[in-house]
């Protein structure tokens, strides 16, 4: 194999990549998020700087069932997400992730640097409830309920005649952010970075709201219990076409160490001094 060859390469292995190159579409993407309020000094803890929390003590905990992904396939996933602000700027930054699928766990970790572990995810239909769970190591995790179809929050209020998307495609347009973290060979870090992107060509099909349960457990390798629920503020229900393109660095730690090596008193004092 030739180095052009081996740099067409999508991704590892080389034998048989883990998924191809993107941009990745994904058909009939269904969301439960229910959003939460919880401890702010968790959510301090959680938000890496230079990001900031929001300051509404709000926390939006996912269920997104994705049965038709370019390069992906079909699986679910859950996780924490937490409303932030970089330099003014309104985002959400993803905390935790977990799902059920490998192709998307290596990408997602690789290109964008989702938090991505292996658990089991489910979002169902069962009667007139739709219902999330997460269970690690076989164990539940993560319980949280809606009314199925309960209110149509697009078309409500004026007799399904007129239905407005454009809210909905603008908080999901609305920049998210990824702390990836990758070593280098020896164990320091290669890769520091908040990693942006913004969901594109988006599609709304059909979006709901209802009340919500939401019920976390602790548990060691999926700590999302670490942000407590205080109160559950309700749930949506939507389901969308959309692309996920690649993304953009946001904020380079590497990069910023360095500058502030440079700028310390000693570094300063190691550098030529004009005559």
């Amino acid at each position: 194999m030739k180095i052009a060859d081996i740099l067409e390469t999508a991704s590892m292995p080389l034998a048989s990549p883990s998924y191809p190159r993107g941009p990745y579409r994904f058909i009939d993407r269904q969301y439960m998020i229910v959003t939460y309020q919880s401890d702010p000094a968790a959510i301090r803890a959680a938000v890496p700087e230079p990001l900031e929390p929001d300051g509404s003590d709000r926390v939006l905990y996912e269920f997104i069932r994705m049965p038709d992904s370019t390069g992906f396939g079909d699986y679910t996933e859950s996780g924490i997400v937490i409303p932030c602000r970089f330099r003014g700027e309104p985002l959400n930054f993803v905390a935790q992730m977990y799902l059920d699928c490998e192709p998307p766990i290596s990408g997602g970790r690789e290109i964008w640097g989702f938090p991505k572990k292996l658990a089991d995810v489910s979002l169902k239909v069962n009667r007139d409830t739709l219902a999330g769970r997460l269970e690690y190591a076989g164990q539940p995790v993560a319980l949280a309920s809606m009314a199925y179809k309960h209110d149509n929050i697009l078309c409500g209020g004026n007799g399904g005649l007129v239905c407005d998307t454009a809210p909905l495609v603008q908080k999901l347009s609305r920049t998210q952010v990824n702390l990836k973290l990758i070593p280098d060979v020896d164990g320091s870090p290669a890769i520091a970075q908040l990693v942006a992107y913004n969901l594109a060509d988006i599609h709304i099909k059909g979006a709901w709201e209802s009340p919500a349960r939401l019920h976390l457990i602790p548990h060691v390798n999926a700590p999302v219990a670490d942000l407590p629920v205080r109160r559950v503020l309700g749930g949506i229900h939507f389901v969308a076409d959309l692309t996920l393109p690649y993304g953009r660095v946001l904020f380079d730690y590497l990069q910023e160490a360095g500058a502030c090596r440079t700028d310390s008193p000693t570094a300063r004092s190691s550098l030529p001094q004009s005559a």
